[in-house]
């Protein structure tokens, strides 16, 4: 969600709204977002405190139903995306891509299911953010223990 939020905005617009963000959207409980109607996004839009965009507020709350739409097919949604990686963080040691392969395959499998704002250069932010993928550089401190995650 939040890398959604962040098209087209610098990471520190979100990362200062985060706060905020959770709590408009209760939590990021997506039962609690699933239902919220269009009262919920007039309250959003009129909150100073988030990012006030009808379309990306709207994706959220799409992306939390298609999200327990796959729920309720049985589709274990981190099992669906690691799959994707062949269940382990993909290790890049060139220069770090805004979008791969791998990024473009579940941006459109992610759109085919209802999600919005899940192109593949914020997918592959996402994958980034969720470890699964590895671009740290060589020498960075964080590279060898997340690649002895894999």
């Amino acid at each position: 969600m939040l890398d959604g939020f962040q098209a087209g905005l610098s990471w520190l617009i979100v990362l200062r709204k985060r706060e905020a963000l959770q709590a408009a959207f209760r939590g990021f409980d997506p039962v609690k977002v699933a239902r919220f109607q269009e009262r919920d996004v007039q309250r959003l839009l009129a909150d100073p405190a988030i990012i006030r965009s009808r379309r990306k507020i709207e994706a959220t709350i799409r992306g939390a139903r298609a999200f327990l739409a796959m729920r309720e097919e049985g589709v274990d949604f981190s099992r669906f995306v690691w799959e994707f990686v062949g269940d382990a963080p993909l290790q890049s040691t060139g220069p770090v891509p805004s979008r791969t392969a791998e990024s473009e395959a579940i941006s459109k499998a992610l759109k085919a299911r209802g999600f919005r704002f899940v192109g593949p250069v914020i997918v592959y932010a996402w994958m980034q953010a969720c470890g699964l993928v590895n671009d740290h550089a060589k020498d960075c401190f964080r590279r060898a223990p997340l690649a002895r995650r894999g």
